[in-house]
């Protein structure tokens, strides 16, 4: 019984001393896959860079079509990530389980030890120390029955000890293991949209080729059938806009009490730091001073990482509202931050399908970069606004927001 006991003692205490993560980390296959994911993510920073490079000088249809052509290769790249991602995840997925059954099998015999040790102390407290003495040959036999019996109980407490230590090794366990599964699904709808992100800018190259026929002269009319759209639908949204606000014909409706002093870096970017170019600046930029948006300043900041590219929300907050193909903004998101400023991504390839409520924080992926609505190439549009809100619009049943209402510079507070 007692070689029994000690037996399980040394299996604990080396079972307790073993990091969760060395099951996992041990399989070479995940090593390998470890390896590759940082041979991809070399080459998927130094896409986004080329592609941050190609974005500013992207004047010319030559010039537009290296740049998709990159960008195709930076999503493919980013799919193949995903995918090495999800295969490492899910090894370590079994590592974690594999742990999570050995702690298990380590349980189930401490509680068989448990119970052994406690009918041996039992039986033994069942025979007083007349009954022992008389049963014993000797004093000397009684003696060491004694010691017995204490060495009993003396085990009996170490077990116990192992069991709680082994419980709590099996919870961290379980606990990891369900932080492995959320990664594992949120890595699988990334791949997903990564895929989807994929198809729109495959089918924006071919598109874009087909309307201009491969010609200079074609891509400059487009664009500029493009920004006499934009003009329109910007000058009609401010009239728009302008009823809604006499009339009170909210949706929803939120503004900040007090907004912090500018350069209070209470954000941070949607983009990893050096993964991003800005395009355009917050107010009366030189496209806006050109009439893009009906005379009115730009209410936001154009940031360019790559079509496709996760954009992340700048800090905590929950989720109230979103939009589908707005034919200004095509897809986008808000987000209610604690101080009651909230932050807009438009032009999204697609929307991380959150519903209204939900909660984020700061680095949680809500969409990914696109080219949705009135865009003349894959960006983000960010705006922030101390005072926001959403109304539909009658003539087409979509779901609108403010654009110049209350919008401040979010390179303030970044």
């Amino acid at each position: 019984m007692r070689i029994f006991a000690s037996s399980l003692l040394l299996v604990s205490v080396l079972a307790f001393f073993i990091p969760i993560e060395a099951f996992a980390a041990e399989d070479p296959r995940v090593i390998e896959l470890r390896q590759q994911i940082e041979a991809l993510e070399r080459q998927a920073s130094q896409y986004k860079s080329n592609i941050a490079d190609e974005r500013s000088k992207a004047d010319s249809l030559r010039k537009e079509i290296s740049l998709l052509s990159t960008q195709i290769q930076s999503i493919e790249n980013q799919l193949a990530l995903t995918g090495k991602k999800i295969e490492r995840t899910t090894f370590e997925i079994r590592g974690v389980e594999g742990t999570i059954g050995e702690k298990e099998t380590s349980i189930s015999r401490k509680k068989e030890s448990i119970g052994r040790l406690v009918f041996a102390l039992d039986q033994h407290d069942q025979e007083n120390m007349l009954e022992l003495l008389i049963k014993s040959s000797s004093m000397s036999d009684f003696l060491r029955q004694e010691q017995y019996a204490e060495s009993v109980a003396g085990e009996l407490l170490n077990v116990i000890e192992e069991l709680k230590h082994e419980k709590a090794v099996l919870e961290g366990s379980r606990q990891e293991l369900k932080v492995k599964e959320k990664e594992l699904e949120q890595l699988s709808a990334e791949q997903l949209n990564t895929k989807l992100s994929l198809g729109s800018a495959k089918s924006g190259k071919n598109t874009l080729l087909t309307r201009t026929k491969g010609q200079e002269a074609e891509y400059q009319k487009m664009l500029k059938e493009i920004e006499k759209r934009q003009a329109e639908f910007f000058a009609d949204l401010i009239e728009l806009e302008q009823k809604v606000i006499a009339g009170g014909f909210y949706n929803v409706r939120v503004q900040a009490q007090s907004v912090p002093p500018k350069g209070t870096k209470i954000f941070q970017p949607p983009y990893p730091k050096g993964e991003y170019v800005i395009t355009q600046g917050f107010g009366m930029t030189s496209y806006a001073r050109r009439g893009a948006y009906g005379g009115k300043p730009h209410s936001g900041v154009d940031l360019v990482a790559g079509h496709g590219t996760p954009v992340r929300s700048i800090g905590d907050g929950v989720i109230i509202a979103s939009g589908l193909k707005n034919p200004g903004w095509g897809n986008w998101i808000a987000v209610k931050h604690p101080n009651d400023l909230v932050s807009v991504y438009g032009h999204l390839s697609s929307v991380v399908g959150f519903g209204q409520g939900a909660a984020v924080q700061a680095g949680t992926v809500v969409g990914f970069e696109g080219s949705t609505g009135n865009s003349t190439g894959s960006h983000l549009h960010l705006s922030l606004y101390k005072e926001f809100f959403t109304y539909t619009n009658e003539s087409n049943g979509m779901l609108y927001f403010n654009y110049l209402q209350g919008t401040i510079n979010a390179l303030d507070y970044m």
